[in-house]
């Protein structure tokens, strides 16, 4: 045997053995955490002075655990994968109601249109006390909303609360199927316009007929709305972006740890229309699926973005069957637009200290190019190629929209008037967001901010500690003013705030198809895309 030949069998052999010799350690270090772990457990259940709950220790640990990882590596037991059936394809057995568990009752936030819970006269703002005849109290949130959902043609009875009032109504439940696309029409003679909510297993189908609707009404330039859309199947926005793109072309890749999830998505059918001016408005909450959609369209020069930068969320999930029933959803890869880019925003694997995480575009955006040769930048979202600038969300602002404030807001206005004008005319005048601002500070309750909430646990603690005194004045005092001064930083989003109030006033009469119809008469972004599209801007644009 020559001297080669030897020394490229020991090389070999050698890595062989290094390779053998890492993949042990690796699963000793795994089996031992398992026994770790195990040990633990079993301490637990056996010696612990209460009782434990093995079932919710179990899933306690195991949330507590991937939240160290990403928001959306989660994992669901047996009614948790249902739920994510659900928003998958967007179809389920039950009454038609979007509910939020709130002082061990279920409110209802929202009614889906010709729903059984509209036909069996529910509304939003109801409290759901009693369901057949188990009490909502009795449970907790998942629980409680689950008892909602049931087989088609099965009767609930619900024992609710409106206006200081109880009533029963028996609900007949039916298969419920919520549209991705609420909402398509022509805005001109020319311009047609789809709304587009999520990805769901319809929503190619969906807006596939919409698109073709409006041509054989006379369209000859699209806006398709994916604002707000947190996205949701990486295979139907690869169909939906084919209906602008040649066939065999590269929309999405994926790379992840393991080989066989790093994927190229092509193309697969001949597309609808090559030619049409296309808009596609995004803004901070477009997400996944959508920047999929809307990065890919921009690489190709197919579509100009109009809005905000979008959410940056670029990695991909898969669902992982475990044992008894139950399910993971894990990030296995990271995808790329046709042009390279990564657009995820967030770098959860580098958390400092005190567990924030930092941004990649933080350091620094690369640039890549479209097929034409325009700049596009990885990290942080898609850019627009026109921004539509709005002023700065306060911190302030953000608590009031998560809050229940508008929403309580909005039910009272409800109740004040039982009509309003169809949502190609209404709009939310100034002396409403004034209302809503006499009403913020008298139901200071539903709107607390972080300020206050710290001033009143520091005031609780001077008490338990007898320091209060005499600052029992100063403390009214400052705290009026800390809610004055509150009000007045809601003034700096004036114009965000009336829009997010007029969404949830006409919802509550012409549901979310109202919405985007009031949207498509008197929203800013849609009327500067229609500019856009009838002007030479457009194809300056798409100039290199």
């Amino acid at each position: 045997m020559s001297r080669l030949k030897k020394w490229i069998i020991g090389v070999f052999v050698v890595v062989s053995i290094s390779i053998s010799v890492g993949f042990q350690s690796g699963f000793f270090e795994i089996a031992k955490q398992i026994d770790i772990y195990t040990t633990v457990f079993k301490e637990l259940n056996m010696l612990y002075i209460d009782e434990v709950n093995p079932a919710e220790l179990t899933h306690k640990s195991i949330n507590h655990m991937l939240q160290s990882l990403d928001p959306y590596t989660v994992y669901f037991d047996e009614q948790g994968i249902e739920d994510a059936r659900i928003a998958a394809t967007g179809e389920y057995g039950g009454i038609g109601t979007l509910v939020d568990f709130k002082e061990h009752t279920l409110l209802v936030k929202e009614l889906l249109k010709d729903s059984p819970a509209e036909s069996a006269g529910i509304k939003p703002g109801d409290k759901i006390l009693k369901i057949d005849a188990i009490l909502v109290k009795d449970f907790d949130e998942k629980g409680a909303s689950t008892l909602l959902n049931g087989l088609p043609n099965t009767k609930v009875t619900l024992l609710l609360e409106r206006q200081n009032k109880t009533f029963e109504v028996t609900v007949t439940r039916k298969k419920v199927d919520v549209s991705p696309v609420p909402y398509y029409t022509m805005l001109n003679d020319e311009v047609g316009y789809i709304s587009f909510i999520q990805f769901t297993e319809s929503a190619a189908a969906e807006v596939k007929k919409a698109f073709l609707d409006l041509k054989d009404q006379g369209m000859k330039k699209l806006i398709i709305d994916v604002r707000s859309n947190p996205g949701g199947l990486l295979n139907e926005a690869v169909k939906i972006t084919n209906f602008f793109i040649p066939k065999d072309k590269v929309v999405v890749t994926t790379k992840g740890k393991i080989e066989k999830f790093s994927e190229t998505f092509k193309t697969k059918e001949e597309p609808l229309d090559l030619e049409m001016p296309i808009s596609i408005l995004i803004d901070g909450k477009s997400a996944s699926a959508s920047e999929i959609l809307a990065g890919s369209l921009q690489d190709y020069d197919r579509a100009i973005i109009v809005g905000e930068r979008s959410f940056g969320k670029g990695l991909v999930q898969q669902y992982r069957e475990l044992s008894y029933g139950t399910q993971m959803k894990l990030t296995i890869s990271k995808y790329y637009t046709p042009s390279g880019r990564c657009i995820q925003e967030l770098d959860y694997t580098n958390r400092d200290d005190q567990g924030n995480v930092p941004k990649f575009s933080d350091k620094g955006r690369e640039q890549y190019k479209t097929s034409i040769g325009r700049i596009v930048y990885g990290g942080g979202g898609i850019l627009p190629d026109v921004n539509f600038k709005k002023p700065a969300t306060t911190k302030t602002t953000e608590t009031l929209l998560k809050s229940d404030a508008l929403f309580n807001y909005v039910t009272t206005y409800f109740y004040a008037h039982k009509t309003i004008e169809e949502p190609s005319k209404f709009n939310v005048s100034a002396n409403e967001y004034a209302n809503l601002r006499v009403y913020l500070a008298t139901n200071q309750q539903f709107f607390e901010t972080e300020t206050e909430a710290e001033f009143k646990k520091a005031n609780k603690k001077a008490l338990s500690e007898n320091l209060q005194g005499s600052l029992s004045k100063s403390y009214a005092e400052v705290l009026a003013t800390i809610q004055a001064e509150k009000l007045k930083e809601l003034d700096k989003n004036k114009e965000e705030i009336i829009e997010k109030l007029t969404e949830e006033i006409v919802k509550r009469y012409y549901f979310v198809e109202g919405v985007y119809q009031q949207k498509a008469q008197f929203d800013p972004v849609i009327s500067k895309a229609v500019g856009l599209l009838n002007s030479s801007e457009y194809q300056k644009i798409l100039k290199k």
